[in-house]
């Protein structure tokens, strides 16, 4: 299953990076051939890119994948039920979708796939953001345009779905509603939830500094700082030369969710190694008391080296200088005594 989580990813990834930015959206997929481990029909539901929901096709049942989702059962003892009947539904017409696409590219046989995306974020300017798309063997196929209340085909096999799609006005105008209001309500709610559980928990970032050990052509060197569970999400990372914010050269991750619920972050920096002392770190968060800042990783020293074979190399000399008189007294009184019983 975690290969098919990957896949999606890289499919359909609308990341969610920047501290004040929220997104709520849905994974859904069929699969023309199911084996152990890959149902038929599997949906999964994200909160900033960390699981919240799942459901498939052989236990039939809509759940919670983390603790504080139930809190909706407080507002609608029904949500799971009736979440579960909706797609078990949803399950037989995205499988006619998927059959009708086969035949439109005449691939009757074979492992195919056909899924599905939507979902809304809301940015820290209030701005709102829906989409809807769907895709086939990887490749993009439909996406919904809420503005114009149509589909765009990205595939000539397309067009006749688009048609198909475009002429139910009323489908059009109930996917712009959901997109805009219904998913920003629910996405709203699930935050909420989150805080709730979560919010006296706040969790410091583990640093690390890591150095590129060879040298770049012009002569540069690569440093990456990274962060790692740390909770909650916002987090405010940069590079400083000489205690100012410094921008040249540097480079920065996403803010990417850990399976327990906390997140990691790397941010990177080329510098003249001549330079090195000058730049830091600089970190704060919730979980930390105070702002750090790390120093840039230095290169070990050959001094320290040498120093360490010369002390190995005189203690083994001693060693050896000790055993080799030690044989040589026993080796003088063998011989010693020999002597003295052949006198006698």
């Amino acid at each position: 299953m975690e290969l098919w989580r990957a896949l999606l990813a890289l499919l359909f990834l609308l990341g969610c990076s920047g501290s004040s930015h929220h997104s709520l959206h849905y994974d859904y997929v069929v699969v023309s051939e199911p084996s152990e481990g890959l149902p038929q029909f599997f949906t999964m539901g994200y909160l900033d890119g960390q699981l919240i929901t799942y459901y498939d096709s052989q236990k039939k049942e809509k759940i919670p994948k983390v603790s504080w989702m139930k809190e909706v059962e407080k507002e609608d003892p029904k949500y799971w039920k009736d979440g579960s009947d909706i797609l078990k539904a949803t399950e037989q017409v995205l499988q006619e979708d998927l059959r009708n696409v086969q035949h439109r590219y005449k691939q009757y046989r074979g492992f195919h796939i056909w899924q599905t995306t939507y979902g809304c974020e809301l940015r820290g300017n209030r701005s709102i953001r829906g989409y809807s798309q769907y895709g086939y063997d990887g490749r993009s196929f439909l996406i919904f345009n809420k503005d114009t209340l149509s589909w765009v085909a990205l595939d000539p096999q397309a067009q006749i779905t688009k048609m198909n799609w475009d002429a139910n006005l009323r489908w059009s105008q109930r996917n712009k509603f959901y997109l805009e209001e219904e998913c920003i309500e629910w996405l709203k709610k699930y935050l909420s939830y989150r805080r709730k559980e979560m919010l006296p928990w706040t969790e410091p970032p583990v640093m690390t500094m890591t150095r590129r050990t060879e040298v770049e052509d012009d002569g540069m060197e690569t440093h990456v700082c990274r962060l790692d569970g740390f909770y909650p999400r916002e987090i405010d990372a940069s590079w400083t030369r000489d205690g100012e914010v410094w921008l040249q050269d540097t480079f920065h991750g996403s803010v990417v969710p850990n399976a327990d619920g906390t997140y990691h972050y790397w941010l990177s920096i080329r510098i003249d190694p001549k330079e090195r002392c000058r730049y830091r770190c600089h970190v704060e968060h919730d979980g930390l008391q105070e702002p750090l800042d790390m120093a840039l990783k230095e290169p070990k020293s050959n001094l320290g080296i040498i120093i360490n074979c010369i002390v190995v190399a005189l203690v083994l000399g001693c060693v050896i200088a000790g055993i080799l008189v030690f044989f040589k007294k026993h080796q003088d009184g063998y011989k010693a005594a020999t002597r003295k019983n052949q006198a006698i």
